[in-house]
């Protein structure tokens, strides 16, 4: 990027969202480069340690797959070789202008001054207060003296962390990958801290992790996968990420419709069953490329969109539904696999974070530790949590006949379902955008676009829209005022089987749209996770005309 001034700010959030984010997670970055007019992808996605077995999550009294949470979640097995760190290390070389030693000294400085408990923070630690507890270096990092959850208000102090950003900047990511930092996460995997006192009712499996899985880690760059859409090109992830591929293969089934039709429940009913059609070959299909053959192209082509298009009629189809056969020729109506593939578990606990600059780069890139406080334990000394991410893979296959493109494997890397997304139109960029939630990203993608593209939101309308999220599987999960507004004539008229999320919120998106006058908006969500941070930084802190949700701020000096 030509223009990082806003990096150092964004880095900050490893140290405010400690449960989701950090360098002991992963990483996925989208990033358009002006001068270039092209799109690179840099995959931070774990891998697993190489002596990683298939059997790792079996419990070999049961033969049975270790429950996953929170038994499965709560390990040293469960850790993945981080890539959060090679990501900023790879995007600050590459594509910017501060080394990352400068990026880090905010995060540094907000670690040692600390920062203000609010109610999502201290919601999180009460939910993961026993996972925690069982941990020396988490309970003194995260819960009081008297092992509870800071109260609202108070100020969570981190000088761990701030030693760890300041050897960091002075060593670079070899300080992690091939020197002390590395040396006491591998330890830490190997031997998990577990406080004599601990009472979690199950063992905490030793990961095989060794300091040479570290030394070997990299962070490639990939070819985003695309696809056109209603004049437009939609640019992501590819494998192993699986949201480039589902959502775009989604936006291809619902191209033969007309989703802009004042039928609102016809047209969302559309929505549902090609995400459910998409999601049956996601679960077939992709996995790690390094390990199995993804049929990209085929998952991509209008062609394969045909077949799958004819199977949505005036019922919803029964789930799961089963795959379909990517492989040309087409058929105008293709039959499916007699045999289905479900869904596996995924955590919801991500961030994603939206930036563009006055030289028109931008960057769309998702971050996470996996489960919210991933595996609980935290790097004694360094002030950080390790991920819990091999638990996306597949314990078991999936199906008993069809081959599964995610089951565990050393060195293999997860399949995700990250959906950083870039839109252009006429080659320039004209929406960023991305969102956390597990598996449910990327049906909360794809349906912000849909609100956008097809239905006539404005982008603040689109991200703040009630969301349903289908993922081949019995009831839909939507939150209640998608309830409220569609589920009765969903039910009515097509038999759509839709249950209210309660309090659990389906994503949490931001999101930036450069409009028509040259200005840029943006976005975040008004009432998910208690509301997003969405601000347009005005050169010269001048301000500018600026739309409803966007607040302009002044640029700050001195880097």
């Amino acid at each position: 990027m030509r223009s990082m001034r806003r990096w150092p700010q964004l880095l900050r959030s490893a140290v405010t969202e400690p449960y989701v984010a950090g360098v002991g997670g992963r990483r996925l970055h989208v990033i358009y480069l002006a001068r270039e007019h092209r799109v690179v992808t840099i995959d931070g996605r774990e891998t697993a340690p190489h002596a990683f077995q298939q059997n790792a999550f079996v419990d070999p009294q049961t033969g049975q797959p270790i429950p996953f949470y929170p038994r499965r979640v709560t390990s040293g097995m469960a850790v993945g070789v981080p890539g959060t760190l090679a990501t900023w290390s790879e995007a600050a070389q590459r594509f910017g202008t501060m080394p990352l030693s400068r990026l880090l000294q905010p995060g540094a400085m907000l670690a040692e001054r600390g920062f203000e408990v609010d109610q999502t923070f201290h919601d999180q630690t009460v939910l993961n207060q026993p996972r925690l507890n069982a941990f020396t270096s988490s309970r003194a990092l995260f819960l009081t003296a008297d092992g509870q959850a800071p109260s609202v208000g108070s100020v969570l102090r981190n000088p761990e962390l701030a030693r760890t950003y300041r050897l960091l900047a002075h060593d670079g990511a070899d300080a992690l990958y091939r020197g002390p930092i590395g040396a006491a996460l591998v330890d830490t995997v190997r031997h998990p801290p577990l406080a004599p006192d601990a009472n979690l009712g199950f063992p905490v499996p030793s990961g095989v992790m060794t300091t040479e899985d570290l030394a070997d880690y990299s962070a490639p760059l990939r070819d985003p996968t695309h696809v056109s859409y209603r004049g437009v090109r939609r640019l992501r992830m590819g494998p192993p990420s699986s949201g480039g591929s589902t959502v775009g293969e989604a936006l291809n089934i619902l191209e033969g419709f007309d989703m802009s039709t004042p039928d609102r429940a016809l047209a969302l009913h559309r929505y549902l069953e090609a995400s459910k059609l998409a999601y049956a070959d996601r679960n077939r299909f992709v996995g790690d490329p390094d390990f199995v053959s993804v049929p990209l192209d085929g998952l991509l082509s209008k062609g394969f969109a045909g077949e799958r298009r004819c199977l949505i009629g005036s019922t919803a189809l029964p789930t799961p539904v089963s795959p379909g056969d990517p492989t040309p020729p087409y058929s105008s109506c293709g039959p499916s696999s007699s045999t289905s593939v479900p869904d596996g578990a995924e955590g919801t606990s991500t961030n994603h974070l939206t930036v563009a600059d006055r030289f028109g780069n931008v960057v769309s890139y998702t971050n996470t530790i996996e489960q919210i406080a991933g595996s609980a334990i935290a790097v004694p000394g360094y002030g950080f949590l390790l991920n819990n991410e091999l638990t996306d893979f597949n314990p078991v296959p999936a199906s008993p006949v069809l081959p599964d493109p995610n089951l565990p494997a050393g060195g293999k890397r997860p399949r995700s379902s990250m959906s950083p997304t870039i839109v252009l139109h006429d080659g320039r960029p004209f929406l960023a955008l991305g969102s956390p939630g597990g598996s449910m990203i990327i049906t909360t993608v794809l349906q912000t676009l849909l609100d956008r593209l097809d239905f006539g939101m404005s982008l603040p309308d689109a991200v703040a829209a009630p969301r349903a999220s289908q993922r081949n599987s019995t009831p839909t999960n939507a939150e209640p005022g998608f309830v409220a507004q569609y589920a009765d004539a969903l039910a009515a008229r097509f038999g759509q089987s839709i249950a209210s999320t309660g309090s659990t919120e389906i994503g949490a998106v931001t999101g930036v749209e450069f409009l028509p006058n040259g200005q840029l908006q943006a976005v975040a969500e008004p009432v998910r996770r208690g509301g997003g941070d969405a601000e347009v930084v005005c050169p010269a802190g001048r301000p500018l005309p600026a739309p409803a949700q966007s607040l302009c701020v002044p640029l700050p000096t001195g880097g």
